[in-house]
């Protein structure tokens, strides 16, 4: 029989006792010992690759290809891996080296790039680049507050970064406040780009790569550097990927509720509403100076660096690569509903997805799909459905209609029944990949004077994802897509038959954490599982989340403090244990396993309720409800 008994925790939350016996299962183990082993792993990879300053040992560059965006994004997952409860040294350690890539990246200076000659950072932020490589240059420092969410210094960069794109730091006037528009795709803590870019921007300065550096889209010579960008002149105005600039807004929200933060957020966010609607429901890839859609690209709505229409060969190559980045803008329309919990920010992007596909065709009996728009109208068609953001709003709003826009596979195959053997197989798997990942890493003979700032991404061991899947149930925040390259001679018959298709991780997307429950362990007042406690979300619907909880410990009793959502966004109404029922009505509750027990719940609640906060459980004052703001449409 299973014994509870309930304690008030204080603000209202309640506590529960589970004492319960439960066989420590496998999956458990498996968590645990992927926990420890990717925290030593990470010990041995900052020893190996950064030095006592937190500066990484390497030669610093400028630019797209490699740049001070690429040095701290080798601790991506990081900050997740703490909060998920890694030991406190994975915390110490992403510290130090953001803290020492800003002070490195200060000092490293350009020739000619005339915005990064007096240093590649100001005031702790880059000077001028586009938001796909800013956001991966921000990977650490967006979800630090999960862990560190009262550092002095971690408040001050989060408002003053807020503030470059709020008109509220010297010579940042990133933002148009009257046509509510960033006005270039290249801004930072120096202001916008306001003429057209040149391949020197995106590619730095000249380097000798020959015999001592291996380039990331394989460039021999920097000339060849020069030609990959050669095409990305067209910066000037919005674009949706600067819709990333929201995430630093809304952190600074949830600071302390600030409503200008959050005034600001939907204030960019509607207007960007508001041009998709104008556009048939598309959203454009350049909005100009002006206002106006297409403003600073002849009016196409199509035009500009990363849009609908950016085609570009593969230097060297007849190959072409389709690289538009409008779907990063996807964060700006997340961040607002997590601000208001209005579905109409959601809504507007599934009528995207059915818009683009209502332009299918069939070539040679198979249906077709386009990716881009150009002059022509649409082209690159591909045998899969546009789907860019169809797994954030069945994840976000949990209604079966988006399910079947995705492939009910891995994760999703898991939470729909279908795959009872998804978190064992996955937890091997990944612990396989950390073993052969480290051995190779002891094999690399690069030194500090031979590598580029991403040359030892590959071997960081933080691998997240499914850890924060069956932990957490929440979403990765590395943006995954597949880009289809193919040859401009091939016909549509001949590309679907022999086309070349890439799988590729095209980066991080600046995000927030998203996931249904958090853990806190209230003992040591820190984010994170306690020690020997797992965890596995075996069910999510829009209004339960099924966990069960063990703690592995044969001797000691654990607490641990479980909220709803990452940043209490959700209200647990009730929790559900082998019938009987428990009524919480809190962001959070406590449940202290006896030795060796454990026990599946059922967590009732009504999700995006609460105003969204970094404060932690035991430094909150109130409990503030969502203010579901009127978006105008």
């Amino acid at each position: 029989m299973i014994l509870l008994w309930l304690f008030n925790i204080g603000l209202g939350a309640t506590g529960v006792v589970i004492d319960t016996p439960m066989t420590p299962p496998y999956w458990a183990l498996l968590e645990r010992e992927l926990l420890k082993s990717q925290a030593e792993a990470c010990e041995q990879f900052f020893e190996k690759y950064f030095d006592q300053r937190g500066y990484l040992q390497c030669v610093e560059r400028w630019g797209g290809l490699d740049g001070p965006d690429d040095a701290i994004e080798n601790l991506r997952d990081w900050p997740t891996l703490h909060a998920l409860g890694a030991p406190e040294v994975i915390h110490e350690m992403y510290k130090k080296a953001w803290e020492g890539h800003l002070r490195q990246y200060t000092e490293a200076k350009t020739i000619d790039v005339e915005f990064a000659r007096d240093g590649m950072y100001y005031k702790e932020f880059p000077t001028k680049m586009d938001w796909m490589h800013n956001g991966e240059g921000l990977v650490v420092f967006n979800l630090q507050g999960l862990s560190d969410p009262t550092n002095p210094d971690f408040q001050r960069r989060q408002r003053r970064f807020a503030g470059f794109y709020m008109n509220e730091e010297p010579g940042a006037d990133n933002y148009d406040p009257k046509h509510k528009i960033i006005r270039s795709l290249f801004n930072g803590s120096r202001g916008p780009l306001l003429r057209k870019a040149i391949p020197a921007d995106w590619a730095g300065d000249p380097i000798v790569l020959r015999n001592r550096f291996k380039a990331l889209h394989g460039e021999s010579t920097y000339e060849e550097m020069l030609e990959h960008f050669k095409d990305y002149t067209d910066v000037v105005g919005d674009h949706p990927l600067n819709l990333l600039t929201t995430t630093l807004v809304a952190n600074a929200y949830m600071l302390a509720h600030e409503q200008k933060y959050r005034h600001w957020v939907l204030e960019y966010v509607n207007a960007w509403m508001e041009r998709m609607e104008a556009n048939e429901g598309i959203i454009p890839s350049n909005i100009g100076l002006d206002g106006k859609i297409g403003g600073s690209a002849d009016g196409k709505w199509y035009g500009g660096t990363y849009g609908w229409s950016f085609t570009t060969p593969i230097t060297g190559t007849t190959t072409l690569a389709h690289r538009n980045r409008h779907q990063y803008g996807l964060v700006g329309f997340i961040n607002a509903f997590l601000l208001t919990g209005d579905r109409r920010y959601l809504d507007i992007w599934r009528r995207q997805i059915d818009k683009v596909n209502s332009h299918s065709k069939v070539v040679h009996g198979e249906k077709v799909y386009p990716t881009m728009y150009g002059d022509d109208g649409w082209y690159q068609y591909t045998p899969k459905k546009y789907d860019a953001g169809a797994l954030e709003l069945y994840y976000f709003l949990m209604e079966r209609e988006d399910l079947k826009r995705l492939s009910i596979t891995g994760w999703l195959a898991f939470l729909e029944g279908k795959d009872p053997g998804y978190p064992e197989r996955e937890l091997k798997r990944d612990l396989d990949v950390l073993r052969r990942q480290m051995a190779t890493m002891e094999q690399d003979a690069t030194s500090a004077d031979t590598r580029l700032a991403d040359d030892s991404m590959k071997f960081n061991p933080a691998r997240v994802g499914t850890l924060i899947h069956l932990m957490l149930g929440a979403l990765h925040h590395i943006a995954h897509e597949t880009q289809f390259i193919g040859t401009p001679t091939q016909d549509m018959q001949d590309f679907i038959r022999h086309g070349k298709i890439h799988a590729k991780r095209t980066g991080h997307r600046g995000s927030l954490l998203h996931s249904r429950l958090r853990y806190f362990d209230p003992q040591k007042r820190r984010s994170g599982i306690p020690e020997d406690v797992a965890a596995l979300v075996t069910k999510l619907s829009a209004t339960e989340t099924v966990v069960t909880l063990v703690n592995i410990n044969q001797v000691d009793a654990k607490s641990v403090t479980v909220q709803g959502g990452a940043y209490g966004e959700h209200q647990c109404l009730e929790i559900e244990v082998n019938g009987e029922v428990i009524p919480i009505n809190h962001p959070f509750f406590q449940i202290l396993l006896a030795p060796g027990t454990g026990a599946k719940m059922t967590i009732r609640m009504k999700r995006f309720s609460n105003s969204p906060t970094l404060a932690q459980p035991w430094n909150r004052e109130s409990i503030p409800q969502v203010h579901k703001t009127n978006t105008g449409h």
